[in-house]
């Protein structure tokens, strides 16, 4: 377990007979990490957790080695970035950050400079003088972030953070969230959006209910779930032979022709053996492939998979 680690021990928060969090025990490495869930799954008590805006009920919390209610101590460790918009009545953008950097320790020079920095940095250094209440869903998600990288913390904690977003903004946020966490930061990004997490996490916790029901690398995640079929699509010259040699075999359950042409969708329990029966076709008949790909090595067929009905 290293120092840089944030690390939960069988935490859990009731919010009074209601479950929040349920015994969760996680090690998050720096790096980006995706919290995914429906929404009420947990994502945001767990959030809250982590940056000391609530206190566990049962269980401990280390970030970065420090206890997340010794507000001394933790002060300036997290940038949070809510999904929730509570802006003063008729702020402009850059009075909104400098005035919140004052209040949390900065002296005028420092907030005029980094609120002007981190602005820039999220996007919005042509409209920092522009109202808030004129900027669009986009641009308060920036500000959040821009409040969020105030004070250059080692740790960042994002609320639904491309919620609103433009898929240019998307690709924006998405590169400066890999730029900070190749400086060695956490970046910590919760999400209902499930395509959205495979385009930028390292690591992923998956919550249902109050539960972890899986956390890891979506690779290998997946190869830990035994009992569900592979789902494996081929576009090639001859997709009903490769639909018929598949049947021939016992791990071969299900065998479909696409409305994509030259597509076959097949499901099998032994996606090595299929992948091996494809080779012996394409050397034996000759068989011409376009694409290989599995279709269940995603975020979404995982979260599928693990919580079922549930989901």
């Amino acid at each position: 377990m290293s120092a840089s680690d944030i690390v939960l021990d069988q935490v859990s928060r009731f919010y009074g007979e209601i479950l929040g969090v349920n015994n969760v025990s996680l090690r998050i490495p720096p790096g980006i990490t995706s919290l995914v869930g429906s929404n009420g799954a947990g994502k945001t008590t767990l959030l809250n957790l982590m940056t000391g805006l609530l206190r566990p009920t049962r269980g401990r919390i280390r970030v970065r080695g420090r206890v997340p209610d010794d507000s001394e101590s933790f002060s300036g460790m997290v940038g949070y970035a809510t999904q929730f918009d509570a802006f003063p009545k008729g702020i402009t953008g850059y009075d909104y950050l400098y005035h919140r950097l004052r209040m949390f320790g900065s002296d005028a020079a420092d907030a005029d400079r980094q609120a002007r920095d981190r602005l820039g940095q999220a996007g919005l250094g042509e409209a920092r003088g522009k109202k808030v209440s004129a900027y669009s869903k986009g641009m308060r998600q920036r500000l959040h972030l821009a409040a969020a990288l105030a004070g250059d913390p080692p740790v960042l904690v994002l609320d639904e953070p491309l919620n609103g977003l433009d898929p240019v903004a998307r690709r924006e946020f998405i590169g400066l969230f890999r730029e900070l966490a190749s400086a060695g930061r956490h970046v910590i990004v919760s999400s209902h959006i499930l395509h959205e997490v495979d385009l930028i996490s390292d690591h992923v916790v998956m919550m249902n209910r109050g539960d972890v029901v899986a956390e890891g690398q979506i690779h290998a995640m997946r190869g830990e779930i035994r009992d569900q079929p592979s789902s494996v699509f081929v576009v090639c010259d001859r997709p009903a032979e490769v639909a018929r040699r598949g049947f021939l075999t016992a791990h071969v359950i299900e065998a479909r022709i696409t409305e994509e042409p030259r597509g076959v969708l097949i499901r099998t329990r032994d996606v090595d053996g299929f992948f091996g029966l494809l080779n012996r076709i394409v050397v034996e008949d000759r068989l011409q492939i376009d694409q290989v790909s599995l279709t269940d090595e995603d975020t979404s067929a995982v979260y599928g998979y693990l919580v079922g009905g549930d989901r």
